[in-house]
């Protein structure tokens, strides 16, 4: 029987699969030569087709200091996978598991993620950073719209959230995909966890809430989508439930094992 690391990364890896060739199905074809289209596919973990194929009018070329700022992010990630990681006591499952995934984050999406958007920028491709500085999110809206894993952003919008709009109108459509993410992330996670089944797709249907009531009247009255207290709002919608997303069997069963196989705990 597969281990359940091996069962996540195995439907991980199948849906992003599945995702990358329906962007790239849908994409304007004529212009793009095999080997472009073998590099998006391939090398590249962004979701938007059409610029990384057909390119658009300015690239914004990687500084020195980019170039560095995200090697330094993938060093942090690092560090915490083999410095911090092996000084926790392995009884403590929670603050290992939840230590590694954060290591994780900054090793893929805040470090190899970027290194490779430099990578392309240099050589003329469009290929913007995934993550673009979501700390400072003043709002949901901003967070998941914009500086929150761009490749997931790209997907949903195109492909949840405009049909389901068009569909339902924007507050069923945006529930409906939120819903609809939440229920991806549920079998991605919950399932080779063997637990904390609904948990992920309660934590999506929240920041869907959350959206609706930041932009509601009383919600911009009060200023949730902007400034200190829109940071503060966004903060709250997105800290306080993430248990929900990484709950406890994830942490148990899939994660703190995953770390002892690639030698981090």
């Amino acid at each position: 029987m597969n281990s359940p690391w091996v069962v996540m990364w195995s439907l991980a890896v199948a849906i992003y699969i599945g995702c990358k060739w329906l962007t790239w199905h849908f994409a304007r074809q004529s212009d793009a030569g095999g080997k472009r289209v073998a590099e998006y596919l391939v090398l590249w973990p962004g979701m938007d087709s059409e610029a990384f194929l057909h390119g658009r009018s300015e690239v914004a070329v990687p500084t020195l200091s980019e170039w560095l700022f995200a090697a330094g992010k993938m060093a942090l990630g690092i560090v915490l996978l083999y410095g911090v990681l092996p000084w926790l006591s392995a009884e403590r499952e929670l603050l290992v598991g939840w230590t590694g995934m954060v290591g994780l984050i900054f090793v893929l999406h805040f470090g190899l993620f970027h290194l490779l958007s430099c990578w392309w920028r240099a050589h003329g491709v469009d290929a913007k950073s995934l993550m673009d500085w979501p700390i400072v999110s003043t709002s949901l809206g901003e967070f998941w719209g914009r500086r929150w894993n761009r490749a997931f952003r790209d997907l949903t919008f195109r492909y949840l959230f405009r049909p389901l709009t068009k569909r339902f109108g924007a507050t069923w459509g945006l529930l409906a995909g939120f819903l609809m993410s939440g229920l991806v992330h549920d079998a991605v996670i919950s399932i080779p966890a063997g637990g904390g089944y609904g948990g992920p797709t309660l934590f999506f249907v929240l920041q869907g809430i959350g959206m609706m009531v930041e932009r509601s009247t009383p919600g911009r009255r009060v200023g949730l989508g902007s400034g200190a207290v829109g940071w503060l709002f966004t903060a709250a919608c997105l800290v306080l439930p993430v248990a929900m997303l990484f709950h406890p069997p994830f942490v148990r069963n899939v994660m703190v094992p995953f770390l002892h196989v690639i030698g981090a705990a």
